[in-house]
């Protein structure tokens, strides 16, 4: 198991960090019928607003953008792995 750190502004909080442990990388998780491959199980709390920021490692390396949870589910939370990440982005920049 690896070590996490997530940070945003959940609820309009701003400056928050919160730590957990990443209990599974490519994680194939189904949203509204698709399949999401690339994804990293986490506990640190992911709420409204800090979706979208980054998931690091102990390292300070960016590993994931913080994504969503299940609701009720305790506190599963879920990031798109960064090597997904920069593979759009090069897409994107491409054009």
């Amino acid at each position: 198991m690896f070590k996490s750190v997530t940070m945003g502004n959940p609820m309009g909080l701003d400056h928050t960090v919160t730590k957990g442990i990443i209990s599974a990388k490519n994680r194939p998780v189904r949203i509204s019928g698709k399949i999401y491959e690339d994804i990293i199980q986490t506990d640190c709390a992911i709420n409204p607003g800090n979706s979208g920021g980054p998931l690091i490692n102990l390292n300070g390396e960016v590993i994931g953008m913080n994504a969503f949870i299940i609701k009720n589910n305790q506190g599963l939370g879920f990031a798109v792995g960064i090597d997904s990440i920069k593979e759009r982005i090069g897409k994107y920049l491409a054009r």
